[in-house]
């Protein structure tokens, strides 16, 4: 059973319904009907008008639903209300969130991540009627002191799971910081996929990488964060890291728990933005994504370090195909770069890597150096370490290049070309 509460939003309805359908569907839910109830004015006590929620009970009983899901936030007290009207267990959006998030979560950072948002999520539903909540017990030590209340006893028990797993992860996060400081000594730049769910990242990340990740047309395959090393075509190295998928009314506690997740992306040299271009609410969620970026104290407007990918360019008829490739050619509002690509058939994506070895070349010394013409393995070493931007020949015949070499590159370029290399000139 999904309920959907369509507030006022610029996403489509049918859009609405469809993602409330595979978010359901990313945990095997059998969905035996959908509702769509356009919602003017919330009601304080159940969200809907109490037509509409006599209307849904009837279709609850009719087809003897287990579990009613409410793609909106409800409130404790709307929970609660709901299931006494309905007669049923109903979740909201966030808690059948959660929900996918538990099951895919395959690391010990992510199930931690999982668990303290769904303790979080539990403490806040300590509102609720439960049969047990009116009950006084008398203590025993760690169970509280006489006269304690159940509700009070659940809610610092919760409490204490809290700050045990807090306590984990800041761990964890050591442990991460540790290993991200070892990278820097390499030091590999690191490039991060980020995007609404099911926009892609998985496919485009095992295309780049030529890795296996788990990549499924369903909303949140990828939970864990997986970094792998990529070879830009110049040679220049870096880590590729692929992140959970954002989506739209994502919980501020959610994106909480998975900051250390996402330090990845905050510490990113370049941050690649993949969007599903042949979604019909392709806007909408690429303005979901930037709201999260803002909670994670990232500019989305950063020109510097983000670059818009529209995947998923073999969807979409030959029409609006050609002009999304002139559009992606013009300027955007936020100046970022658009690449057009498709991680399925590839697609763009040889156009992608040297845009962003350029991002990363581009902050490196430019060096000047004359090269005897016949010098053929000097050259294509240049053209296969670095990026060549500039080539004339002189008037004695001798080549004179203006050159960057990837930072792996640089002992074996002055050793090979020694005095022939001229100061480095000022960046571009």
């Amino acid at each position: 059973m999904r309920d959907e509460a369509a507030i006022a939003t610029q996403r489509d309805l049918d859009a609405r319904l469809e993602e409330a359908f595979g978010l359901a569907q990313a945990i095997d839910l059998d969905v035996r009907a959908t509702v769509p109830v356009p919602v003017s004015q919330p009601k304080p006590a159940t969200l809907f008008g109490a037509g509409k929620v006599e209307e849904i009970g009837e279709t609850v009983k009719e087809e003897d639903i287990d579990l009613a899901i409410v793609d909106h936030a409800l409130t404790p007290i709307q929970q609660r209300n709901l299931e006494k009207a309905w007669k049923t267990k109903v979740i909201d959006r966030t808690g059948l969130i959660l929900e996918i998030f538990g099951e895919r979560a395959r690391t010990r950072e992510g199930r931690l991540q999982v668990e303290l948002a769904h303790l979080k999520y539990q403490k806040s539903r300590l509102v609720r009627s439960w049969t047990h909540l009116e009950r006084q017990r008398g203590g025993f030590g760690f169970l509280g002191g006489p006269g304690e209340t159940q509700i009070e006893a659940d809610r610092r028990q919760l409490q204490e799971k809290i700050t045990r797993i807090e306590a984990d992860l800041e761990q964890v996060k050591r442990t991460r910081d540790l290993h991200r400081r070892q990278r820097r000594k390499v030091p590999h730049p690191v490039v991060a996929l980020v995007g609404y769910t099911n926009a892609g990242k998985s496919t485009l990340f095992n295309r780049l990488t030529e890795a296996d990740v788990f990549a499924k047309d369903l909303l949140f395959a990828t939970l864990d964060p997986t970094l792998r090393r990529i070879k830009l075509p110049h040679g220049t190295e870096a880590i590729l890291s692929d992140t959970v998928g954002f989506i739209s009314n994502l919980p501020t506690h959610l994106v909480a728990a998975f900051r250390a997740t996402l330090e990845e992306v905050i510490e990113a040299s370049i941050i690649l933005h993949v969007r599903d271009i042949s979604h019909k609410d392709t806007e909408a969620q690429a303005s979901d994504v930037a709201d999260v970026l803002k909670q994670l104290g990232l500019d989305p407007a950063d020109r510097e370090r983000i670059i818009e990918v529209w995947n998923k360019i073999d969807l979409v008829d030959g029409t609006r195909r050609d002009a999304l490739l002139a559009q992606a050619a013009t300027e955007s509002p936020g100046g970022q770069e658009r690449r057009v690509v498709s991680a399925v058939t590839g697609d763009g994506l040889p156009e992608l890597l040297a845009a962003i070895e350029t991002r990363l070349l581009g902050s490196r010394p430019v060096h000047e150096l004359t090269l005897d013409p016949s010098d053929g393995a000097g050259l294509a070493w240049l053209y296969d370490h670095g990026e060549v931007l500039e080539r004339h020949d002189g008037e004695n015949g001798m080549l004179h290049l203006s050159v960057r070499i990837a930072e792996k590159s640089m002992t074996v370029f002055h050793q090979r070309y020694g005095e022939r290399i001229q100061h480095p000139l000022a960046e571009n």
